[in-house]
């Protein structure tokens, strides 16, 4: 069965179209992967609304995936917007255009619905033997735009204990307090302030404490690994899987932070448009992974390292599609390109 998933977040828009193997075990076959920086959720945390702009950025995105959709030939898909869309106050204008487009209603995942998909996702590729046996607890980190969901459970069976989505991502960070370039070290501690006042509430919800290893997902996680490695250009081969220190993730994260706009353009791996936000982001993956080093050291059994992977939100909308028998996506054959 040939599935696909649109995730459409804060910053980027990401397709997935994949075969489903007949061994329930084994993993997705990728046959596109792909994303763009469309930055939906521009200004959203100062004005509630899209920006028009955004929105033609994201729709003509959304064509280009239809259209992929109709040449690969996909039997159901699943479309969700996440945080920027959850708070914007003309969401419907977009629901409604992606409707026109795409004839599949976009969901709009609640904090916890993202949390459950990231890590439905995630544990896909560990349980398909992507990644090395991770003891369990296992936390789920989804550092995105403009959320992150933290979340807890076993690895191996996919069942959740608890989860948390925080009003905190790349841009809504930047947007908010980092308005230097680079940030000066007032904007950073004000910054930093925030998210460990979220942490402390996510805290009440997810025992950080009861984790006996990490996965980083999504795009700042994956960015700052490829610093990491040295890469020349994006490798997700090289990075899915990859174990780092919390050394060496300090040690990048501190270099994101210290830089300019400017120097993280020139990275050969750093996707068009997410220069000016990484360093937010690298804050915010700094400050979470010291918090769960913080809460593992008390309980006896410090965090020594986190482990990264390519798969996320986006495999599990891709399941949830090839599982969908409810009717809530469609064969998308017969779906009708908007006029432009």
């Amino acid at each position: 069965m040939r599935v696909a998933g649109i995730d459409c977040g804060t910053n980027t828009i990401r397709l997935l179209i994949a075969d489903v193997p007949a061994d329930d075990g084994a993993a997705l076959q990728d046959c596109v992967r792909t994303m763009a920086v469309v930055r939906l959720g521009q200004g959203v945390d100062r004005t509630g609304k899209f920006a028009e702009d955004a929105l033609e950025r994201t729709l003509a995105k959304v064509h280009e995936y239809g259209e992929l959709c109709r040449e690969y030939r996909v039997e159901s898909l699943r479309f969700a917007a996440t945080s920027a869309t959850r708070d914007a106050e003309n969401r419907q204008v977009f629901v409604d255009a992606v409707v026109r487009e795409l004839g599949v209603r976009p969901q709009v995942l609640s904090g916890e619905q993202e949390a459950a998909t990231s890590f439905l996702g995630a544990t896909s590729a560990l349980n398909a033997g992507g990644l090395k046996e991770l003891p369990s607890p296992v936390l789920a980190v989804d550092l995105g735009g403009g959320s992150t969901e933290l979340v807890l459970g076993d690895a191996q069976s996919g069942k959740i204990y608890a989860s948390y989505s925080m009003n905190v991502g790349s841009v809504r960070m930047r947007e908010r307090y980092l308005h230097s370039d680079p940030p000066s070290d007032a904007e950073k501690q004000a910054a930093r302030q925030a998210v460990r006042e979220y942490l402390d509430r996510a805290h009440e919800s997810v025992d950080l404490s009861q984790a006996r290893a990490v996965i980083g997902l999504a795009g700042t996680v994956t960015t700052i690994t490829a610093q990491a490695l040295g890469l020349a250009s994006y490798e997700p081969q090289r990075i899915h899987g990859m174990e780092l220190s919390i050394p060496r993730i300090d040690q990048v994260c501190e270099w994101f932070m210290g830089s300019t706009v400017a120097q993280h353009a020139e990275l050969g791996f750093m996707a068009p448009g997410r220069a000016d936000v990484i360093g937010a982001g690298a804050l915010v993956w700094q400050e979470v992974v010291h918090r769960v080093v913080e809460r593992t050291r008390e309980a006896g059994h410090e965090l020594r390292s986190v482990v990264v992977s390519e798969h996320d939100i986006l495999d599990g909308l891709a399941l949830w599609a090839a599982r969908d028998v409810q009717g809530m996506t469609r064969d998308v054959q017969g779906m009708r390109p908007a006029a432009h």
